[in-house]
């Protein structure tokens, strides 16, 4: 029987680490005792955001740097970048990202006068084109259907949801569902191949849906488990 994971023995790169869900996440893992490196095109601007979120989180292990630098310097990558600028950036990074786990919880969503619904991706999902990108890097889809609005509240005890983890490493998606665990309330469930990571990602339309509809900040649960 293997070890439990440890992840306050990890350093953990977020990629978009000043937008919502990126942000959500380094606050819970540096609260956790989880070393957090947040990436940025600019690397004053991550600077500023380390800063903010080692005071909020009373933590000192929150630092900020250019993207490339963060991928150099970190285990597992999560990129939590927006679907527009997301094979720009990742082609960009290969060489510091070869070796790395990479966690994509990009979603291809769009917004009409009908509401959000799901973008097609040539190479079947988010986190395949990731992979097309990233030949020498260790891909998994996760983080996907977790409210950002949940996370980036830290008077919150708990982040009440189910974080399906997919990829094909198995040892990589033990690692990031243990990133999961790592929060409070959250749980990361293995939820099959690569290949099934598109349904995961839309499946953020319906919830965006549905926190309209009844002006809620839902996620997901698995039931039997």
């Amino acid at each position: 029987m293997t070890a439990p994971i440890d992840p306050t023995t990890l350093t953990v790169g977020v990629l978009g680490g000043t937008g919502a869900q990126g942000t959500g996440l380094a606050l819970h893992w540096a609260r956790a005792g989880i070393s957090v490196v947040i990436g940025s095109r600019d690397a004053g601007r991550a600077e500023v955001a380390a800063k903010e979120y080692r005071e909020a989180t009373g933590v000192d292990h929150v630092r900020g740097t250019d993207n490339a630098t963060c991928a150099a310097e970190s285990d597992v990558v999560l990129a939590a970048i927006p679907w527009e600028s997301h094979a720009e950036t990742l082609h960009g990074l290969a060489a510091p990202l070869t070796g790395k786990i990479l966690v994509d919880c990009v979603n291809p969503i769009g917004f009409d006068k009908k509401g959000p619904y799901p973008l097609p991706v040539e190479e079947g999902s988010v986190a395949q084109q990731a992979e097309h990108l990233l030949p020498q890097s260790r891909v998994t889809a996760a983080f996907h259907n977790v409210s950002a609005v949940l996370l980036a509240d830290l008077e919150q005890s708990e982040v009440d949801c189910d974080v399906l983890v997919l990829g094909d490493d198995r040892d990589a998606t033990d690692v990031v569902r243990a990133l999961a665990d790592a929060i409070p309330g959250m749980r990361g469930i293995y939820g099959g191949r690569l290949r099934n990571a598109y349904q995961v990602e839309c499946l953020t339309a319906n919830l965006i849906a549905i926190n309209r509809r009844y002006k809620v900040h839902a996620g997901i649960k698995i039931t039997d488990l």
